[in-house]
C-alpha cells in the first residue's frame, strides 16, 4: 500500500466487522490513505486492540455495536457522527446440508449478512444525500454470485446483499454516492480457519487436504489475502471512482462466476 496516498484526507470512514481480518485490512488502507476511521464490532476488547495498534497510522475510533439490532446500529452511527465512507463488512458464515437447516441458523445468516448490512447503509444514507457524496461498500462473497454447497442460508444472505447494492446504487446514482459490493472468495481469515476445521471435523481428511479441496474453486491455487480485498475497497472509496456504481466485484483469483 501506498503510505504516502492522502487520497481520502477529510473523510470520515466507518468499517463494520474491523476489529480483525478482512475489516482490519480494510481499515488500515484506509487510514493509509488519510482517512478518519471509525472500527465498528461486537468485540469491544478486539476493537480497542486493533485501534491500539493502528494508533499511529491516523486517526482512529472504536465503537461496539451488534449490526442485527436497530438500536444498538442507531446508537453507535449517532456516537460516530457523519460518515463519507461506509463499509459494510461485518458477517458469519454457517454450514449445515440444507435439510438440517433450521430457521433459527436461517435467520442467523440472514440478520448478520443481510439486515445488518440494511441497518447500517439506511444509518449513513441521509447525512450522504443531504451532503451530495457519499461512498458505500458492501463486503459480500463470491456465495453471493454463485451456489456452494451447505451454506444455503449463507448464499441467499450474500445474494441478497448484491441484489440491494444494485438497487440502492440506482436509487443513489445523480445524487453523489456509489454503492457497491466486493466479493471474495476463500480468504486467510479466521471465517476460513473455522471453514477447514469444520471439513477436518467432519471427514477423515487432514488441514493440508481441506486446503487443497478449497482451493480448486481458485485458478490462482491460492487464497485471497484480505489485503488484496482491502486494495479493491480503497479503489472504489478513492477519487476516480465516480463512475463504478452498482457493481459486484469478484476478488477470487478468476473464479468462474
Amino acid at each position: 500500500m501506498n503510505t504516502s496516498d492522502t487520497s481520502l484526507c477529510g473523510r470520515h470512514a466507518v468499517v463494520t466487522g474491523g476489529g480483525s481480518g478482512i475489516g482490519a485490512a480494510i481499515a488500515e488502507a484506509l487510514l493509509r490513505a488519510g482517512a478518519r476511521v471509525t472500527l465498528m464490532g461486537r468485540n469491544a476488547q478486539r476493537l480497542e486492540a486493533q485501534r491500539e495498534q493502528f494508533a499511529a497510522l491516523g486517526e482512529v475510533g472504536c465503537i461496539a455495536v451488534d449490526v442485527t439490532q436497530e438500536d444498538s446500529v442507531t446508537r453507535a452511527f449517532e456516537a460516530a457522527g457523519a460518515v463519507d465512507i461506509l463499509v459494510n463488512n461485518a458477517g458469519q458464515a454457517q454450514a449445515a446440508p440444507f435439510a438440517h437447516t433450521d430457521t433459527a441458523l436461517w435467520q442467523r445468516m440472514l440478520d448478520v449478512n443481510l439486515t445488518g448490512v440494511f441497518l447500517g447503509t439506511r444509518a449513513v444514507l441521509p447525512g450522504m444525500l443531504e451532503r451530495g457524496h457519499g461512498r458505500i461498500v458492501n463486503v459480500a462473497s463470491t456465495a453471493g454470485q454463485i451456489g456452494y454447497a451447505y451454506v444455503a442460508a449463507y448464499c441467499a444472505a450474500k445474494h441478497g446483499v448484491i441484489g440491494l447494492t444494485r438497487s440502492l446504487a440506482l436509487e443513489t446514482a445523480t445524487r453523489g454516492i456509489t454503492v457497491n459490493a466486493v466479493c471474495p472468495g476463500y480468504t486467510e481469515t479466521e471465517l476460513l480457519h473455522a471453514s477447514l476445521e469444520q471439513i477436518t471435523s467432519k471427514t477423515s481428511r487432514t488441514e493440508q487436504q481441506a486446503r487443497e479441496t478449497l482451493l480448486r474453486s481458485n485458478p490462482q491455487r491460492r487464497f485471497v489475502s484480505p489485503e488484496q480485498v482491502a486494495n479493491a475497497v480503497l479503489w472504489l472509496c478513492s477519487p476516480g471512482a465516480e463512475a463504478i456504481t452498482g457493481q459486484s466485484i469478484s476478488i477470487s483469483g478468476g473464479e468462474v462466476m
